[in-house]
């Protein structure tokens, strides 16, 4: 028989606890639960009034995966959705994970979390900008570090303050709060921050997806910031060999970088760190923080 969990009056029919989801370290479902609702402050925060996008991996990261926009079959009438129009379908619509129950409803799907740049209501007007840093062997995470802080310092010299996460996978990406900006705006300015890096940092740093460019090579990938484009969401648990979370860190740990394993975190890892250092992605959030994107790239403010 399926547990019935009460969360904050909802009823949630939670299946299968037992089962291993990370066959590398024993990870289950439970224990994916108990991650989620340890860090539901912080990740709530940061998916709030945003539509959700899940990659959904029920059978652990060797099964299959499938990424979807729409509303699962069976979500409860108590979900918040928001209208998201798109061009094959102008009546589609989102999650919003906006509570405990349903973030506990959508964990226990077995999810990734990916959000977009913008929030409910404003679609494809952005109130951050994400570089994804995506090292090509035999760079690593150490090679993203090094681009990384050439792009902290360079986005600082155009007034603009950035905070930076593991991927969960094998990189970095960096997000910038930003004054409410159209996404097309936010792409063109990436985009040329990202050319302008592989210009001072050739032998670091490629603009272009194109897999012959990469070895050994770090991509700023700044297409993230397209308008139908979504990025992992902070805290999130990534769909990997082991139960690896996309974990903010602080620019003096990307400083002190020097092996791959100096940033992978692990779902076991995060709770504590939110205890000693709080979360380290909360200036996101602080409208003090928010830049605007500087004239002289073209931009209007």
């Amino acid at each position: 028989m399926t547990p019935i969990t009460l969360v904050e009056g909802r009823r949630i029919a939670l299946s299968n606890l037992d089962k291993v989801l990370y066959p590398e370290t024993g990870f289950t479902k439970g224990e994916v639960l108990h991650y989620y609702a340890l860090v539901a402050g912080p990740l709530l925060a940061h998916i709030h009034d945003r539509p959700v996008s899940f990659l959904r991996y029920p059978d652990g990261p060797d099964g299959q995966l499938f990424f979807t926009k729409n509303p699962p079959p069976g979500t409860p009438d108590w979900v918040k959705t928001t209208p998201v129009p798109r061009s094959e379908d102008l009546s589609a619509a989102q999650v919003v994970v906006a509570d405990m129950a349903t973030l506990m409803w959508s964990a226990n799907l077995v999810v990734e979390f990916h959000t977009p740049q913008w929030t409910a209501g404003r679609p494809a007007v952005a109130d951050r900008m994400v570089l994804d840093l995506d090292p090509g062997a035999p760079a690593s995470v150490v090679e993203c570090c090094a681009a990384a802080l050439w792009l902290r310092d360079r986005l600082a010299a155009d007034g603009l303050h950035a905070y930076a996460k593991t991927s969960g996978s094998k990189g970095l990406h960096l997000a910038v709060p930003l004054e409410p900006t159209p996404s097309e705006q936010v792409s063109a300015y990436a985009k040329l921050l990202a050319q302008e890096a592989e210009r001072e940092l050739p032998d670091l740093i490629v603009h272009r997806m194109a897999k012959a460019l990469r070895p050994g090579k770090v991509f700023v990938d700044h297409s993230q910031n397209a308008a139908a484009k979504t990025t992992a969401a902070p805290y999130t648990l990534r769909a990997r060999a082991r139960p690896t979370v996309s974990a903010p860190v602080s620019w003096e740990e990307v400083e002190a970088c020097r092996r791959p394993s100096d940033l992978v975190f692990l779902a076991d890892d995060v709770p504590p760190r939110l205890e000693r250092d709080g979360d380290l992605f909360g200036p996101l959030s602080d409208l003090d923080r928010a830049g605007r994107l500087p004239r002289t790239r073209g931009h209007r403010p």
